[in-house]
């Protein structure tokens, strides 16, 4: 398998402008032109097909394979919304689905919640038993404090691994976005017999996703942790921060009208105290542990080989697309999909999204 042929050049919104976190860059001598995690938006675009050189012509056959016909639509069921006790920590989640099913994770972005997945839900839920849990501190779980609690990539995971067992979940396919590739990873780890497959949207596991610059600032944020630095990596949850680095930054002015509105001020209504943005700073101070763990991640890939399709947005300036090709060392067989997109690339185009994942879990062993 391959890449895809060419990935998509600068977006107008980027244009002509360095990002609100290049501007704190500027102010603490540190980050440069990238944010530590942006949000963008995208639709479905170029894709190859298992084996494929990037090279090499696509021939019909393989863009058969790739490109077939959509899967027939489904009636959705209804989306349950629950809470369920975990380590003594109440989870919130959003559920659809008959229990029978073959299950889906939905793990979520930075700064978001299972909120991001509201359009995924209904259409992938005639089919399989979908579930998306909100991580502690995030959405409408709990929050404890973070002067209590100290939030790590460690917490996450160990949270969410409990909630798979408190619900019963013995095997599942594992869908990763953003901060859900070190939690999702984290997971797998923890009980690889359970793992179906991966589905891996612009959700890191190589150094070579991440532009220089960024790597930099991660750094610096793990070993800096005076109330300057803090203050500069807070500005990442600020109204400001959420709205236009992680949402707008990246998405055409052609393409704003498919962002729903309602994205970014649900996140902040879970942002609005000094608390609430706290935890965030701790977990974006945690991240330099997930690039140290990328090596173990790739050894279980090779290991392991899960069936894997990767879906990325590949105008993602942040986790920019040789991450998704990088996977295809470990995953030569993995199914790769560079979306005409961005971070969030289920908050424009769910529906391309849905019908991927629709083919490859029907191709899935029993």
């Amino acid at each position: 398998m391959s890449a895809a042929r060419n990935a998509a050049g600068p977006t107008e919104a980027g244009a002509g402008r360095r990002s609100g976190l290049a501007r704190l860059g500027r102010a603490v001598g540190w980050l440069a032109s990238a944010g530590l995690v942006a949000g963008l938006a995208g639709c479905a675009g170029p894709s190859l097909a298992p084996g494929r050189d990037a090279a090499a012509p696509a021939d019909a056959s393989a863009g058969d394979r790739t490109r077939a016909a959509a899967p027939e639509a489904v009636w959705p069921e209804k989306t349950y919304h629950r809470t369920i006790e975990v380590g003594g920590r109440r989870i919130f989640y959003r559920e659809a689905g008959r229990r029978d099913r073959p299950v889906l994770l939905l793990l979520h972005g930075f700064p978001s919640s299972s909120h991001e997945y509201r359009e995924l839900i209904p259409l992938l839920s005639g089919r399989y038993r979908v579930v998306a849990p909100d991580y502690l501190g995030s959405g409408y779980s709990d929050r404890p404090s973070p002067s209590e609690v100290t939030y790590t990539f460690d917490l996450l995971a160990e949270h969410i691994t409990g909630f798979t067992e408190a619900l019963g979940l013995a095997r599942y396919v594992i869908y990763m976005h953003d901060f859900g590739g070190p939690v999702g990873f984290r997971v797998a780890l923890a009980h690889p017999e359970r793992l179906r497959g991966l589905v891996v949207q612009n959700a890191n596991a190589y150094v070579e996703g991440l532009p220089e610059t960024l790597r930099a600032g991660i750094r610096h944020a793990h070993e800096d942790r005076s109330p300057e630095s803090a203050a500069a990596v807070a500005q990442l949850v600020s109204a400001e921060g959420v709205k236009q680095e992680q949402y707008l930054r990246h998405v055409p002015v052609a393409h704003r009208e498919r962002v729903s509105p309602d994205a970014w001020p649900h996140d902040l209504a879970f942002l609005a105290t000094s608390e609430d943005r706290a935890i965030q700073v701790q977990l974006l101070q945690d991240y330099q542990t997930n690039v140290d763990r990328y090596p173990s991640w790739q050894a279980f890939l090779r290991t392991r080989k899960p069936p894997t399709l990767i879906v990325w947005g590949r105008n993602d300036a942040d986790f920019i697309s040789a991450g998704a090709k990088a996977y295809l060392r470990d995953l030569p067989d993995a199914e790769l999909h560079l979306l005409d997109a961005g971070h969030f690339a289920v908050e424009e185009q769910p529906v391309e999204i849905a019908q991927h994942i629709t083919r490859f879990m029907e191709r899935l062993p029993r």
